[in-house]
């Protein structure tokens, strides 16, 4: 029970992935605590998997981070316009990491909502409220998340994983990454896990 250690994410990627879901993650932002349960992730498993940024061994600026030590935030943007989080596993020098594709709000609801939509959490369409933090981007953008916290140390102060001591989920989903049809034969690796 706590935040999560570099332990956790010392190992291997597609069981870190899983392990992930349940957990909490933490942001300390402008003095509040916005936190929100695990729901959705997918494994990129470094020089091996041709979806990961560092496919072949391929290390340019943006993917530097994915070579740094486990249990840190690689946040990178897609699109020129989403925001996404992963958290870096296996040793240091292996590029693989974790990306988070969904939260269930938990602390700091009303702030996520602004955040997201600009509005209070009450005036969210029954729309807005199914597609709350169901997506990378949206997740960041909710969060407040960019690449200014590239880089962090997630077994710091600023943004973190929180394991409340909750029974593992019961039913957990495993399916195909989505959106990675480039990928070749890596599309059909069922590397996406959800509640």
């Amino acid at each position: 029970m706590g935040k999560l250690s570099r332990d956790f994410y010392d190992r291997d990627t597609v069981q870190t992935a899983r392990a992930l879901l349940g957990k909490y993650l933490v942001r300390r932002w402008h003095g509040l605590w916005l936190a929100g349960r695990i729901t959705e992730t997918e494994a990129y498993v470094g020089a091996v998997d041709k979806a990961c940024h560092a496919y072949g061994g391929r290390r340019t600026p943006r993917t530097e981070t994915l070579y740094a030590p486990p249990g840190t935030a690689y946040i990178y943007l897609i699109y020129g316009m989403y925001h996404c989080l992963n958290f870096v596993t296996e040793p240091a020098g292996t590029p693989s990491a974790v990306l988070l594709r969904g939260l269930e709000a938990a602390e700091g609801a009303e702030f996520l909502a602004r955040n997201r939509f600009g509005k209070a959490l009450a005036e969210l369409t029954p729309y807005q409220k199914k597609n709350f933090l169901n997506g990378p981007g949206k997740v960041c953008l909710a969060l407040d998340l960019t690449r200014a916290q590239n880089g962090l140390d997630l077994t710091g102060d600023e943004l973190f994983l929180w394991d409340a001591g909750e029974a593992p989920p019961a039913d957990i989903h495993v399916s195909k990454r989505i959106g990675i049809d480039y990928a070749e034969e890596a599309v059909d690796f069922p590397w996406r896990f959800y509640l």
